[in-house]
């Protein structure tokens, strides 16, 4: 049986936490729905009204022109060990970048990770639980370390050529807010 909430709870709170994985959804009023899965420690929740992640650079910038654009935005946390649980935040999300008054303020709340590109802050509106009886088991989820290798070899003139590259515009075409720089 589905329940749903007008902010996080203190149970909810707990659960997200043993979660080692997590799924973004956006979409802008046109073009694709962006789905992407997220993991290594980097989501938070600040209070019951706001929930934030750290986004790592990676091959696009989807969600963060989806929130330009809309601000609409859905995470979900799903258990794959025994307790067959699924839950969902609803709400309205901002990147904020590195020269973001709040970026100190955010910022503090996670690891210091190679790649960092953003922290998404989400305003929740509503969230929800449900029944993950079909959602299969999975005994071992072990964190790969590919992301972290890969953005201490490239270093941070590295990170910001690829910035420019890859994540100035979405698949669609949409701005994600990031700044070409002049070369």
């Amino acid at each position: 049986m589905s329940k749903f909430f007008d902010q996080i709870t203190s149970e909810l709170t707990q659960f997200i936490r043993a979660q080692k994985v997590f799924f973004v959804a956006t979409a802008a009023p046109e073009g694709r729905i962006n789905l992407s899965p997220k993991g290594m420690d980097t989501f938070r929740v600040l209070d019951e009204k706001r929930v934030a992640y750290l986004d790592l650079t990676g091959s696009g910038n989807e969600t963060a022109a989806h929130l330009l654009r809309d601000g609409r935005i859905t995470i979900m946390f799903c258990s794959f060990d025994s307790n067959a649980e699924i839950a969902r935040i609803y709400g309205r999300g901002v990147a904020i970048r590195p020269d973001h008054a709040r970026w100190p303020e955010l910022i503090a709340n996670f690891p210091k990770l190679p790649g960092i590109r953003q922290v998404m802050e989400i305003r929740v509106e509503s969230a929800m639980t449900s029944c993950g009886y079909a959602v299969p088991r999975m005994r071992e989820m072990t964190p790969r370390d590919t992301l972290e290798k890969y953005w201490t070899k490239k270093g941070e003139l590295g990170k910001e050529e690829y910035w420019q590259k890859h994540n100035l515009r979405s698949v669609d075409g949409l701005p994600t807010g990031m700044r070409e720089t002049k070369s």
